[in-house]
């Protein structure tokens, strides 16, 4: 039974990390007010669902997925042409994170989106150690064929041995943080863990697109 919940706690994560990310992005880029507002339908699904013992875990799990999607809408929406602004607004949960983790409260919820944290913190440091800010910048400005020139260029740049190098530290940093979620043995931290490995596998899609 403790196998099949881990199993379902990382299966959980690696999902809410990584398939609402296809729907949120052209959505709070054409209607970034729309996509806002639909935090406070996840706050209440989440509500709801924690006021029946069988789906607790999965309302808990909804709450901290709303604080991801409440950053995703406020940074993408209105502030995406600065990347420095991208980590501090992602961050906007987590002091009511470490609190709740250091209370024991909503454990599920904040382990996801801590797991989800820690995974756009190595991403948005490889973009600094590699200095693609100014990439970042120039996309966020260009229109669908300048982007894909843009993100070509700085594919390039990915390629060198200082990319790999970087792409290297951060891929085992992130593993050997969602192994070390597995091997907890309980199931917020298999959702922190299927959180984390979901964002390596969302840069690994983004990445790949803009080898293509």
């Amino acid at each position: 039974m403790l196998v099949l919940s881990r199993l379902s706690g990382f299966w959980a994560g690696l999902f809410f990390v990584s398939v609402p990310v296809f729907f949120q992005a052209p959505l709070v880029r054409l209607w970034p007010g729309v996509s806002l507002l639909l935090t406070f339908l996840w706050l209440l699904g989440g509500y709801f669902c924690l006021r029946y013992n069988e789906r607790a875990p999965w309302g808990d799990l909804i709450l901290g997925f709303s604080w991801s999607w409440l950053a995703g809408s406020l940074y993408w929406g209105w502030l995406r042409s600065e990347p420095l602004w991208h980590l501090p607004i992602e961050a906007i949960g987590l002091p009511f994170a470490l609190f709740a983790l250091w209370r024991g409260y909503l454990l599920v919820g904040h382990c996801f989106y801590l797991g989800s944290l820690l995974g756009t913190a190595m991403t948005d440091f490889y973009f600094y150690a590699l200095d693609l800010l100014p990439d970042w910048r120039r996309i966020m400005q260009a229109d669908l064929q300048g982007s894909i020139l843009i993100l070509h260029q700085a594919a390039e740049r990915v390629q060198t041995l200082e990319g790999l190098v970087w792409g290297l530290v951060f891929v085992v940093a992130l593993v050997a943080a969602g192994i070390a979620g597995l091997r907890a043995n309980q199931f917020h931290w298999s959702v922190f863990s299927g959180a984390v490995l979901g964002t390596l596998l969302v840069d690994a899609l983004f990445g790949l697109s803009a080898f293509l």
